[in-house]
C-alpha cells in the first residue's frame, strides 16, 4: 500500500478548526504558539474563538488553514506515524506550502510568515469588485478552457482550477467571468456559480503578487523535503528547492492542476490518501477522479486515532 499526504486549500477553514488537538496534543498546541509567536499576534485567538468572516480574510485564512494542518501531523508524529509513511505530499494552492513544511522543506515560523505575505499580496493585486471566480460543474477541463477564452474579449479569463472530472473554477476580470458562467450554462454545464471569492486567484491577473513571493521566497531557507511534492503547475513530483521555489511562485498565476496531480499518484502506485487538515473537500474532489483510492479525512484527535487503527 502507498500513501499520499494531500493537504486542504482556501475554503475548508472554520471556527474551532484544531482545538481538540491542540488540548489532546502538546505538539499540536505548540505549532499554534509557534504560528502566533512568527506573525506576532494571536491568530489562535481568531481560530477558535474568532468571527468567520474575518478568519475566511484571505491573510488570515492562509496561514490558520496551514497551523491546522501542522497540528495534525504533529499529533500524528505523537503517535509515532511520521511523514516518511508517504510517497508524495501534495496540496491545494495554499496547501502546497503546507505540504512543503510537513515535509521538512520550511519552517513552520517561515510557512506563517509567507503566507501571511502571499494573503496580502494576493488580495492587493486586484482591487475588490474587478476580479471574480466561478465554478462550472458538469463540463471538462478542455470545454472550460475554450469557454474561458471565448469570454475573455480582450479581458482575462481563465481555467484556475482544475479539480475534478466535473468542477472547473475560472478566474479573471469580473464581466469576463460572467460571460463565463452564461456560456458555461450554454454549453450544458450543470451548474454555473460565482464564488464568494475576495480576489481572482490563479490568473494572470495576479501576477503583482507573484513579484511580491518571488522575492518573499528568496529570503527563507528552503529545503529538500523529505517526501517528493506533487506540484500544483506541473503535476509532477520533484523534490529540488530551487525548482519548487520557482513553482510556488508559478503558481500564483498558474492553474491547479489537482485532477492530473491525482492520476499523476495513482500512476506512481498511490493507493490511500490522507488530507491532513481542516475539512473534506479534497477527499471529495480524490473520489470523483478515481474511486479506487482510499481516502482519509484527519483533522480531529478521533481522526488520527482512527488513522493508527486503519
Amino acid at each position: 500500500m502507498s500513501v499520499a499526504f494531500v493537504f486542504p486549500g482556501q475554503g475548508a477553514q472554520t471556527i474551532g478548526m484544531g482545538k481538540a488537538l491542540a488540548d489532546a496534543y502538546p505538539a499540536a498546541r505548540a505549532v499554534f504558539d509557534e504560528v502566533d509567536a512568527a506573525l506576532g499576534e494571536s491568530l489562535s485567538t481568531l481560530i477558535w474563538e474568532g468571527d468567520q468572516d474575518t478568519l475566511t480574510l484571505t491573510l488570515n485564512a492562509q496561514p490558520a488553514l496551514m497551523a491546522t494542518s501542522m497540528a495534525v501531523m504533529r499529533a500524528l508524529e505523537a503517535e509515532g506515524v511520521t511523514i516518511d509513511k508517504a510517497s508524495f505530499v501534495a496540496g491545494h494552492s495554499l496547501g502546497e506550502y503546507s505540504a512543503l513544511c510537513a515535509a521538512g522543506a520550511l519552517s513552520v515560523a517561515d510557512t506563517a510568515r509567507l503566507l501571511r505575505t502571499r494573503g496580502q499580496a494576493m488580495q492587493e493585486a486586484v482591487p475588490v469588485g474587478v476580479g471574480a471566480m466561478a465554478a462550472l460543474l458538469g463540463l471538462d477541463f478542455d470545454t472550460v478552457t475554450e469557454v474561458a477564452q471565448e469570454a475573455a474579449q480582450g479581458e482575462v479569463c481563465a481555467a484556475a482550477n482544475d479539480n475534478d472530472p466535473g468542477q472547473v473554477v475560472v478566474s479573471g476580470h469580473k464581466a469576463a467571468v460572467e460571460r463565463a458562467v452564461d456560456l458555461a450554462k450554454a454549453k450544458g454545464a450543470k451548474r454555473a456559480v460565482l464564488l464568494p471569492v475576495s480576489a481572482p486567484f490563479h490568473c494572470s491577473l495576479m501576477a503583482p503578487a507573484a513579484e511580491v513571493m518571488q522575492e518573499a521566497l528568496s529570503g527563507v531557507t528552503f529545503n529538500a523535503p523529505a517526501v517528493p511534492l506533487v506540484a500544483n503547475v506541473t503535476a509532477q513530483a520533484g523534490s529540488d528547492p530551487d525548482e519548487l521555489r520557482a513553482q510556488l511562485v508559478a503558481q500564483v498565476t498558474g492553474s491547479v492542476r489537482w485532477r492530473e496531480s491525482v492520476t499523476y499518484m495513482a500512476g506512481q502506485g498511490v493507493t490511500e490518501i490522507w488530507e491532513i487538515g481542516a475539512g473534506k473537500a479534497l477527499s471529495g474532489m480524490v473520489r470523483r477522479i478515481d474511486r479506487s483510492i482510499a481516502c482519509r479525512a484527519v483533522g480531529t484527535p478521533d481522526d488520527v486515532k482512527a488513522a493508527l487503527d486503519g
